[in-house]
């Protein structure tokens, strides 16, 4: 009896301290690891949902750049922060899934090491050339590529990025041979595109440069045409199954009190599902698609990523050591 008593006082007293720290938190600025350089698609949306949710927590809500390793650095210097909802994490697919599956040896595990607590929403590759480029579409390159296997080069924002990951899909469905650059970022794969150092980027970042007449979009790695975009091919329509979508979340290290993540979860679905805020996010210039899911949803579709890619990791052995 006395046993169950003490169990008793003891649930009660977590309880207590757990609604304790949710009414307290937070008392000071959060920090969001964003894992690539500045210049990503996704920073402009992080940087709009860290205000609205500053405003929410009533505190500063900063985004930190920290690229390096495919996103992994960021990730992992997140998985191993002090788990007090101080440090977060802008969790993507090239850090939680699918992306470690191609590391031989990574620090953390993205499942075990975080509580994956919102996914904002996802954004298309574009496949894009330079303006002079001779290929005037997705197949023009194509047969440029087939006719020269091994010396056509291209960029993403790294290994494990969907950008990475759908242009191993495309050469393994059309039996291609190009050459994979991989950059921290999109900005210095951007520069050396216009200054004909690359011959194509695949990017979440083509609308500026559309406009300012630098780059030509051929094609877009999403299962639909976009809207801003219309008269674009999606990759799926020159081969059939090939289409990835980049995609962003929130995660806080795997020990985080539960009335921490839980009040993180609350105010982050709150600022995402206004319709003003599912309206700004959905503006061209972001090239964003908003896809709000919480807890369990998000982490269902981490597992859904893992098995759809793995497959193709293993086809292609991709491996990062």
């Amino acid at each position: 009896m006395r046993n169950l008593k003490c169990l008793w006082v003891g649930v009660c007293l977590a309880f207590g301290c757990g609604m304790a720290v949710a009414q307290s938190y937070p008392v000071q600025p959060i920090k969001l690891i964003q894992p690539f350089a500045p210049g990503a698609a996704s920073e402009v949306a992080l940087r709009i949902v860290a205000e609205r949710l500053s405003a929410a927590l009533k505190t500063t809500v900063l985004i930190e750049n920290r690229p390096g390793a495919g996103s992994t650095l960021g990730a992992d210097s997140v998985a191993k922060a002090s788990p007090d909802g101080y440090t977060l994490l802008a969790s993507y697919n090239s850090s939680i899934a699918p992306g470690p599956l191609m590391y031989a040896k990574i620090p953390y595990d993205p499942i075990k090491d975080f509580q994956h607590i919102a996914l904002i929403g996802v954004y298309p590759q574009y496949l894009i050339v330079r303006s002079d480029h001779p290929a005037k579409s997705i197949q023009d390159f194509l047969a440029t590529v087939k006719a020269k296997p091994g010396t056509v080069n291209y960029a993403s924002a790294g290994v494990g990025t969907s950008g990475f990951l759908v242009a191993e899909l495309l050469k393994q469905t059309l039996s291609l041979q190009m050459t994979h650059i991989p950059y921290k970022g999109p900005a210095q794969a951007i520069t050396d595109l216009l200054g004909g150092r690359l011959d194509m980027v695949l990017t979440a970042s083509a609308t500026e440069l559309v406009k300012a007449g630098k780059v030509r979009v051929l094609a877009v790695t999403s299962e639909k045409r976009v809207p801003m975009y219309p008269e674009i091919p999606t990759l799926e329509e020159i081969a059939p199954g090939v289409q990835a979508v980049s995609w962003v979340g929130i995660s806080a290290p795997a020990q985080t009190p539960k009335a921490i993540t839980a009040r993180l979860e609350k105010e982050i679905l709150a600022v995402l599902n206004t319709p003003d805020m599912q309206a700004r996010l959905s503006e061209p210039a972001l090239g964003l698609f908003p896809l709000t899911l919480g807890p369990d949803k998000f982490a269902e579709f981490i597992q859904k990523e893992m098995r759809v890619w793995a497959p193709v990791i293993k086809a292609g052995n991709i491996r990062v050591d």
